[in-house]
């Protein structure tokens, strides 16, 4: 059994991670993931990244998905598009926001479907200079109404 001291350290933890992450200054804050249907297999990953510094957003991997790919939906003649892109830039002291309808993480291949209330752990690779930081983050599973209204 774990003491009560012990334990608050814990849920502190914890809370952070939820809230946030942050590394070499890079701070990524309202990270959250919208619940999928049942027989869904991929799911969005939303956050706002922001660098002191000019960096850019390489990967992410989540143990919730097969695979993790950074997405961006765009309108092109009258149709939304959604494309991988390889990288992002994260310009020196700007929020970059992955939201519904705009950049985005897709969790593909989910290994169990994504519920209200649960938590989906992400590693973020960001590269700064000749250097690549990885930053772990946690998202909180919203319900899918979350996505309404966001879509730009």
């Amino acid at each position: 059994m774990m003491n009560p001291w012990a334990k608050g350290w814990v849920v502190a933890g914890l809370m952070a991670m939820a809230c946030g992450a942050q590394a070499a200054g890079i701070k990524v804050e309202n990270v959250w993931a919208a619940a999928t249907v049942p027989g869904q297999t991929v799911g969005g990953a939303y956050m706002t990244i922001t660098s002191p510094v000019a960096a850019v957003l390489v990967g992410a991997q989540s143990e919730a998905a097969g695979r993790t790919q950074i997405h961006k939906m765009a309108m092109v003649q009258g149709v939304m598009e959604m494309r991988r892109i390889r990288s992002l830039a994260l310009p020196a002291g700007v929020p970059v926001v992955l939201g519904p309808g705009g950049y985005h993480l897709m969790l593909m291949a989910l290994k169990a479907p994504l519920k209200v209330g649960r938590q989906v752990p992400i590693v973020l690779t960001v590269r700064v200079g000749h250097r690549a930081e990885r930053i772990q983050v946690t998202a909180q599973v919203r319900p899918r109404s979350a996505l309404v209204g966001m879509m730009r």
